[in-house]
């Protein structure tokens, strides 16, 4: 049985394969060919009843004779996105439908949260079979975002107090076996209410004195040219952002490029914590969406300033301008705000180079330089002059 099965499911000549364990023994089959295979109507019956473990979770097969498709169940089932950070998200319950004509691949999915019926996502997907490939699109149906949270983060706290308005469609495409992937979300009047963010109006930071700087001071000005160039016209989440940091993060040999706004940088670090998974990830959207309606942008900015970190212990815009360069962070020049605001993608590190080599990364100075607004041409001139000549003492490790 082995070896017919070997044989029928051997890899044609550069065709994409994958290793496959049968009892004692290890083989390649080709995928396209496996995939026909279990789609055929003479074949595919005989999958009835049956599972198969796959890295996503236990898929469960069921053939469907007057529709003439095959069902397969995976529950739970979970997927690696690494836009939403190094855990997988995990659905209770996937359902999808597969029919082939040809090398034509369609069906249908639904996604729950377990056995409620009423929180499920639905859609539809096609795909070109290929020997060396499969390209995928799908498109998930508009439905309330509320929904979207239910049936991917059940468990999360925020959903029992949250009141989340709008909707989100997306359509997607995929191609295996090299997993380079593109999304099109449509998200139309998100709103959060309830998460109590009005509170932040009076907060205090504990990181020191306030610097108290008005959106048009150096300092704000970079820091909005260095990690947040659309923070004026958002909403809290910035979708070109995010898009273009999942299109750069494919790409091999490309710096990791982060998609989080200002607002969900705050969220980050007043509210969620910066651990690396999806639930963190999309709790800190919730908050950044209410406190863009609770706080608005001065006062969001402000936060942010007063307890960014820039290195070691220290956070706090006041704090870094006299730590770094001996002045309050309202009487920086206008080079020393570009250093303060190029530190703020990797503070630790930057920092660490700043001691080990006098000076911090070039082209990223002259780049926040560049992309600082508001100002004029002989401004921004001069700012570049001025960045490109910069050179300033690094402060001693033990007087942090």
């Amino acid at each position: 049985m082995f070896l017919i099965v070997k044989i029928a499911l051997a890899p044609a000549a550069g065709e994409w394969s994958t290793p496959v364990k049968a009892g004692p023994l290890n083989f390649e089959i080709g995928v396209p060919t496996a995939m026909r295979l279990a789609t055929s109507p003479w074949f595919a019956p005989r999958l009835d009843g049956h599972s198969l473990d796959t890295r996503f979770g236990t898929v469960r097969f069921s053939w469907k004779e007057a529709a003439g498709l095959q069902e397969l169940r995976c529950e739970p089932c979970s997927v690696e996105v690494p836009a939403l950070g190094t855990q997988p998200i995990k659905v209770e319950r996937l359902v999808a439908t597969v029919r082939r004509d040809g090398n034509t691949l369609t069906g249908t999915f639904e996604a729950t949260p377990g056995t409620t019926e009423t929180e499920m996502l639905q859609g539809t997907w096609e795909g070109r079979l290929a020997p060396k490939n499969l390209h995928l699109s799908a498109k998930v149906q508009d439905a309330p975002i509320a929904r979207w949270y239910a049936v991917l983060v059940p468990t999360l706290p925020e959903l029992q107090r949250a009141r989340i308005g709008g909707t989100l469609a997306v359509s997607a495409q995929l191609v295996l076996p090299e997993a380079t992937f593109a999304v099109q979300p449509v998200i139309s009047q998100f709103t959060v209410e309830g998460l109590g963010t009005e509170a932040m109006l009076g907060a205090r930071t504990s990181c020191g004195p306030s610097a108290k700087l008005a959106n048009d001071s150096w300092l704000a000005r970079a820091v909005i040219a260095a990690e947040d160039q659309r923070f004026f016209t958002h909403a809290g989440y910035d979708i070109t952002e995010i898009l273009a940091s999942i299109d750069n993060n494919q790409k091999e040999g490309q710096t990791k490029r982060g998609g989080s706004t200002l607002t969900q940088q705050l969220a980050k670090l007043l509210v969620t914590g910066s651990d690396r998974t999806a639930e963190r990830k999309l709790r800190e959207m919730l908050y950044a969406v209410e406190m863009e309606q609770t706080l608005g942008k001065a006062r969001i900015l402000q936060l942010y300033l007063d307890n960014a970190p820039w290195g070691g212990t220290l956070c706090g815009a006041e704090a870094a301008a006299r730590r770094y360069f001996k002045r309050s962070a309202r009487t920086l020049e206008p080079a020393q705000a570009v250093w303060l605001a190029a530190m703020l993608h990797k503070p630790q590190a930057v920092l660490e180079q700043w001691r080990r080599d006098g000076r911090i990364d070039p082209d990223r100075t002259k780049w926040v330089a560049d992309s600082v607004r508001g100002i004029s041409r002989n401004q921004r001139e001069a700012l570049l002059k001025s960045v490109a000549a910069a050179k300033y003492v690094a402060p001693e490790a033990n007087t942090q």
